[in-house]
């Protein structure tokens, strides 16, 4: 019986052994997304994206193998993604803590990151204070204030001086609506008028009314997809906006594939600003389009862009540490680094751990039947603008 123990114990010592051998040659990293409710598939193509990027550059980095941990958070759901990257780093030991499709999400996880000095990647979450959260967090996505400020200027120095606004009523809405009419405002164009709906809208008809009472050069439209975006397209229909006349215009979520699709030639004209579309003419691009079609049947978007270079960030920073994965040697290994993206050029700011990137300005256009995002302009090395270096 004494032999058998000491044989039991040896046996046990030996597994510890090996698991903490695997451990320290796997990085683990907890994936934080809304992989069902009504952001699934804003869910699901971000995944797609960073597990592409894994497919094309294998599973292992600096020697490690990387272990993807996935967690859902259902949606909108502070609390949840608070106690998922609590379990993600205290109970399964998980070393990075990346995606975060909302900014509610993105906010609650970052306070986890700075108190655990845990590495964190923001593969969507668009609000400019989420990487003043945490000092570990960098983001490889857009910022709303990059965008809309940018789209601003660009509007009222090309033609449109009198432009009424309209917003969903909720944070990111409401940045769109601030950073869009200072862009406007700073570039000598006059904001006519605006307002604000609910999130959930149904039925724009009256709105589109408004805005078109005004008889402003162009109405600006903020909404965050789905089912929206048809719903804009049957009300500036209904009401008798021509694009081609009254310019419309709007964040990528306006000039979705799908948006496209629902409101048909009724989009031809509108005016987009985004930082990726599928129809970006790069070789790099090319290949990126293609080899998603070929594993996921279906166009990227910009969910999984952002996911894509999220991943390409993880390596690219576990390869500079050599292996090292505390969350001071991984975020002072992404700070500064450049590369190319199926975007474009893209770079972590040294100073803000945000994105710098190229902005695009993009007009729907029919191609070979298709109606599509056709780039009419850029506007390349664009910093977030509201957000300040530490």
């Amino acid at each position: 019986m004494q032999k058998f123990l000491c044989c039991l114990a040896g046996v046990t010592l030996a597994m510890l052994g090996i698991g903490s051998a695997d451990a320290q040659n796997t990085v683990k990293v907890g994936l934080i997304i809304s992989y069902s409710g009504q952001f699934a598939d804003t869910g699901e193509q971000m995944d797609h994206g960073l597990e592409l990027y894994m497919k094309q550059h294998g599973d292992t980095v600096a020697g490690k193998k990387i272990e993807l941990i996935r967690k859902d958070t259902g949606g909108i759901a502070p609390d949840i993604a608070k106690r998922l990257a609590q379990e993600l780093i205290v109970r399964d030991h998980a070393d990075i803590i990346a995606g975060f499709t909302l900014t509610p999400n993105a906010m609650a996880a970052a306070d986890v990151s700075a108190e655990a000095k845990t590495f964190m990647v923001d593969m969507n979450a668009a609000t400019s204070v989420i990487t003043t959260k945490s000092p570990y967090l960098a983001r490889t996505s857009s910022t709303t204030p990059q965008l809309n400020y940018t789209f601003g200027k660009w509007v009222a120095s090309h033609g449109s001086k009198t432009i009424y606004t309209m917003v969903s009523d909720y944070g990111p809405g409401i940045d769109a609506e601030k950073w869009f009419q200072a862009g406007v405002k700073e570039s000598g164009g006059e904001i006519v008028g605006s307002v604000r709906f609910p999130v959930g809208n149904p039925d724009f008809s009256a709105f589109i009314q408004a805005a078109k009472d005004k008889h402003p050069d162009a109405i600006y439209i903020w909404i965050p997809g789905g089912a929206q975006p048809i719903a804009v397209g049957k009300a500036l229909a209904e009401r008798g906006i021509d694009p081609s006349k009254t310019k419309i215009l709007g964040q990528d979520a306006l000039g979705f594939e799908s948006a496209l699709k629902g409101m048909g030639d009724i989009s031809l004209g509108i005016i987009t600003v985004s930082n990726y579309d599928y129809n970006h003419n790069s070789a790099m691009n090319h290949e990126f389009v293609h080899a998603y079609n070929d594993a996921y049947h279906r166009n990227p978007d910009i969910f999984s862009v952002g996911g894509y270079d999220g991943m390409h960030l993880i390596y690219a920073a576990l390869q500079k540490t050599g292996g090292k994965t505390d969350g001071s040697s991984l975020i002072d290994a992404a700070k500064g680094m450049s590369w190319e993206s199926p975007r474009g050029p893209i770079m972590i700011d040294p100073q803000t751990r945000d994105i710098v990137q190229t902005v695009y300005i993009r007009r729907v256009e029919k191609v070979g039947g298709e109606l599509r995002n056709v780039e009419i302009d850029k506007v390349p090395n664009v910093k977030d603008p509201e957000h300040k270096p530490q």
